[in-house]
């Protein structure tokens, strides 16, 4: 069983990187709140159609769904805009590393504010310095490059 999750989350990191591709390159015939824009539409028909098919009952009380979980919207059209400005920049490959190292530094810095300082924050702090290395390392690679 835990090999058929493993392959899901397998397949949602191939659907990730597909997503920002197609997205980067519909940001370069228009822009980026664009790109956003129908990435947004024709995900918002898709799971429609899905949620339509998918239950019974499609009946949505937003009014007892609390304010900050439209939270998550906002922060995923930021999250489809900034990947969809850059990606035909940085390429694909070193968008997904970035992105990758702000979600390790992020949660770090998440499970300290939540739950404090872990037993083992020497070894989460040596994992974040190693990406910030990996970082700057790609950085002037590519600055020598040019």
């Amino acid at each position: 069983m835990l090999l058929f999750f493993v392959m899901i989350a397998l397949s949602n990191g191939l659907c990730i990187i597909l997503s920002r591709a197609i997205n980067g390159r519909l940001a370069l015939v228009r822009n980026a709140f664009y790109a956003s824009l129908i990435n947004h539409v024709i995900g918002f028909i898709f799971l429609s159609v899905i949620t339509l098919f998918a239950s019974s009952t499609f009946a949505i009380d937003v009014t007892n769904i609390p304010l900050i979980a439209f939270l998550g919207g906002v922060i995923g059209a930021f999250f489809v805009v900034i990947n969809s400005y850059v990606l035909p920049l940085l390429g694909v490959t070193f968008t997904t590393v970035l992105a990758i190292s702000g979600q390790v530094i992020s949660s770090v810095v998440t499970d300290i504010i939540q739950h404090g300082l872990p037993k083992n924050i020497h070894l989460q702090l040596l994992g974040i310095t190693l990406i910030l290395v990996a970082i700057g390392l790609r950085y002037i690679k590519k600055a020598d490059q040019n």
